[in-house]
């Protein structure tokens, strides 16, 4: 299992060790020891969720207020994504910026999101089945988020604006100026 920091170093792209033959294949997806001795802190996942989507939904920009804001290590076990991770901590030497990866079934990568971010992603594939830990449960008096076409983030969703379908909650996020913490 690989551990790689993102261009925002808080955010780690985690490639597994796949081990496989014309049978099948094996991979570890998570080890706490492994995890944390990395990111050099405890964390503890205590819910696991998963979603499944068609071609051009996009979800997000989510996160939750402290104190509930939300760490996330998600992962693709069916499909293609375009997985975005926006720096919001207001003190952070990259606040406002994004970091964009393309898990799939294919490259078993995961990513790793900590507290403070606005995550979303849009699934690139005809259909995706998407997975992801969290360090806190849901509370949806504390969530907020940010819309995915806000022209200061520059965000490229990889598909065209027609083929991208929203939540009706979605549609009305509000600008990355607007946010709340």
């Amino acid at each position: 299992m690989e551990f790689i920091r993102q261009t925002i170093p808080d955010v780690i792209l985690i490639q597994p060790t796949v081990h496989g033959d014309d049978r099948g294949y094996f991979l570890e997806t998570f080890r706490q020891d492994l995890f944390e001795n990395f990111i050099a802190r405890e964390i503890k996942f205590i819910q696991e969720n998963e979603s499944k989507s068609n071609k051009g939904v996009l979800r997000g920009l989510h996160y939750q207020l402290a104190p509930y804001a939300q760490a996330k290590l998600v992962r693709v076990v069916e499909g293609s994504i375009l997985d975005i991770a926006l720096d919001i901590r207001p003190s952070s030497p990259t606040y406002g910026e994004h970091i964009a990866v393309e898990l799939t079934s294919q490259n078993k990568q995961q990513l790793f999101i900590p507290q403070g971010f606005a995550h979303g992603f849009v699934v690139l594939s005809e259909s995706a089945v998407f997975s992801y830990k969290v360090d806190n449960y849901y509370n949806p008096a504390q969530e907020q988020g940010i819309t995915y076409n806000d022209q200061k983030l520059a965000i490229d969703w990889q598909l065209p604006q027609h083929q991208l379908q929203l939540s009706e909650k979605d549609k009305a996020l509000p600008n990355f100026s607007s946010i709340l913490f």
